[in-house]
């Protein structure tokens, strides 16, 4: 007896091997969506006349090449989830930031010999190498963090992906204006490099097989998550249970409720506060990162309370996700229509607006990004890669669903209804979530081995 209390005892040290592992994935989504968005900030510079070393670029071009990212994410996104179930999700993290560094890198010489053409080649590639990033992220995270600190860990790994963006937009400008538009790349590309490095040295896939970490620890980890004694194999995936499930179908659809209403703010908003507002929100790389940052630092308090809510009993884990997820839903879809009735002229309540949309956001985190975990912590990675796919392809739908809504984009009117629309989506797509959503481990997580099968039957 006096053994399993020693086993299930947390820790003395205030910081493990497993903050080291959340500290790098969190650099990792920082990485990775600076190089996502990088290309946004760039080509402003890239295509601008008064500069020797421009481009000739129309919109269209422009459009074609900021697009090209998402041809290729939405690939690989359900067959990364099952390579990570298979090789562990260190190596498919290393391979998406060293994929994506290199490219990089070399965007700034293939602009010049191969044109816009082989631009978006390399597009697609850091896309499809992208795709594993999310399934690789939940395939980690299900190992690694312990349950009474899942909340708080996952929020800061998954707030990387608003603090890359806002730092990219804050900064590219900067770079661009004092040394061009290549150091743009070569600076993310490097800096990608870097961590690919220290990655190979200080990650692991699990607490089994990391070379660092305490036996103390890694039973704390283990207990946690019931996997002591216990081996980790690919399990044979339950397709059909999956797409049967309905806790599951919920989840698909209010991720898509949440690419929809997110990418619509993201696509479409400074288009809004130029042409309605006369504001010119891209011209303001602090204006434009705002919104991001807000959503980066609200991650952290929501996380917290999800967390001591949870390790007071005050409320289940389902609720806990419900709650938070609506928060992060039904709270963007009343800021967005209050931004839609502000007068032109109104700067600084449009913004406080925009950043208070956006910002409640980062209920998500605690919401459904952490129920693919909670549901199915065998297929974690696979579920997100499933739900993330469908999203993506919403995330492509919905910018153009908004332009086919705006025949004027100086009319007020006509955002109103896109922005009407958003907030409809939000909320219905959430409540689909709240009535059919569970966080309980569902009966297909468990599937039975072939062999155990055939030595029952005997």
């Amino acid at each position: 007896m006096v053994v399993d209390e020693v086993v299930i005892k947390k820790p003395s040290s205030v910081l493990g091997v497993r903050h080291v592992q959340v500290f790098m994935l969190f650099l990792a989504l920082v990485l990775a969506f600076a190089m996502r968005v990088n290309m946004s900030m760039a080509i402003v510079a890239m295509t601008d006349r008064a500069q020797d070393d421009s481009f000739d670029w129309n919109m269209q071009t422009q459009s074609v090449i900021l697009s090209s990212f998402f041809w290729g994410y939405i690939i690989l996104q359900i067959p990364g989830g099952e390579l990570a179930a298979k090789f562990g999700g260190m190596v498919l993290v290393t391979i998406c930031i060293g994929v994506n560094s290199a490219v990089s890198l070399l965007i700034p010489i293939g602009s010049y010999y191969g044109g816009w053409q082989l631009v978006c080649a390399c597009r697609v590639l850091q896309g499809l190498s992208q795709g594993f990033l999310f399934p690789s992220m939940h395939n980690l995270i299900g190992k690694w963090v312990p349950l009474e600190e899942k909340s708080r860990l996952s929020t800061l790994i998954y707030a990387g992906a608003q603090l890359g963006t806002a730092l990219q937009l804050m900064v590219s400008g900067f770079i661009a204006a004092a040394w061009g538009w290549p150091a743009i790349f070569y600076a993310n590309g490097t800096l990608g490099v870097i961590w690919v490095v220290a990655y190979v040295f200080l990650g692991s896939d699990s607490p089994r097989t990391s070379r660092m970490i305490g036996e103390d620890e890694k039973m704390y980890i283990q207990n946690s998550l019931g996997h002591v004694g216990t081996q980790h194999k690919k399990l044979p995936t339950p397709w059909k249970a999956i797409f049967t499930s309905l806790p599951f179908i919920s989840l698909i659809v209010t991720h898509c409720g949440q690419n929809w209403g997110f990418w619509t703010l993201m696509t479409e908003m400074p288009s809004y506060m130029k042409q309605v507002l006369g504001v010119d929100i891209k011209a303001n790389g602090v204006m434009s990162a705002l919104p991001y940052l807000a959503m980066y630092i609200l991650s952290f308090p929501i996380g917290f309370v999800s967390d001591y809510t949870l390790k007071r009993k005050w409320v289940s884990i389902t609720a806990s996700r419900k709650l938070s997820n609506s928060l992060g839903q039904w709270g963007p879809a009343l800021a967005l229509i209050g931004l839609s009735y502000v007068p032109a002229g109104h700067v600084a309540l449009a913004v406080a607006l925009l950043t208070v949309v956006v910002g409640l956001n980062a209920g998500h985190y605690t919401g459904f990004m952490l129920v693919h975990i909670d549901m199915a912590p065998n297929f974690a990675g696979t579920l997100m890669g499933i739900t993330n796919c469908f999203a993506n392809c919403i995330s492509i739908i919905a910018p153009l669903a908004a332009g086919a809504m705006l025949q004027d984009e100086t009319d007020p009117h006509q955002w109103r209804i896109v922005f009407y629309v958003s907030s409809a989506i939000y909320f219905s797509f959430n409540l689909f979530f709240v009535i059919f959503g569970s966080c309980e481990t569902q009966t297909w997580n468990e599937v039975p081995d072939t062999k155990d099968e055939e030595k029952s039957a005997k």
